[in-house]
């Protein structure tokens, strides 16, 4: 089964950069991106946090939150976060990548003829009801927040 567009966006707590909790549910009112990439600085996710943060007033001026979720520990999105001064939070979705899973971006990926499992890179718009807005399953790294913008009618 699918997620769809309209379905409630699967409830998550986990911990970010700074080992808080952060619970979707806390973001009930406002817009949120959820996007799921595979490794903090590696080129296509620093392109991806990069368009975000370059795009950032225009996310923030409209009250949307933007979160990426990757399984990096704590320790490794800090260093991202100060290496590209990215100004949103990042999440660790650790082994097994439940949260990932609920949202079909965990799971067997292909890469020069080998097989493991790892995070997908997914996108995902949820509304001020918690329910899901948009859904981009396959994803241009260097211009998804431009994209999100758009569909939005915000850029």
């Amino acid at each position: 089964m699918s997620l769809q567009i309209g379905d409630p966006a699967p409830d998550f707590s986990l911990p970010d950069q700074d080992g808080k909790k952060v619970n979707l549910r806390s973001f009930r009112g406002e817009r949120v991106v959820l996007y799921f990439y595979p490794k903090d600085d590696t080129p296509g996710c620093t392109k991806e946090a990069c368009n975000f943060r370059d795009q950032w007033n225009v996310f923030k001026d409209n009250q949307i939150k933007v979160i990426g979720i990757s399984k990096d520990p704590a320790n490794a999105h800090i260093k991202f976060i100060k290496k590209y001064e990215l100004p949103f939070i990042l999440l660790t979705d650790e082994e097994p990548c439940s949260i990932a899973t609920s949202y079909e971006s965990y799971g067997l990926k292909k890469f020069m003829g080998k097989e493991y499992m790892g995070m997908k890179r997914h996108t995902f718009v949820i509304d001020k009801e918690g329910k899901l807005e948009l859904i981009y399953w396959k994803v241009k790294a260097a211009s998804m927040a431009d994209q999100i913008l758009s569909d939005l009618n915000l850029a």
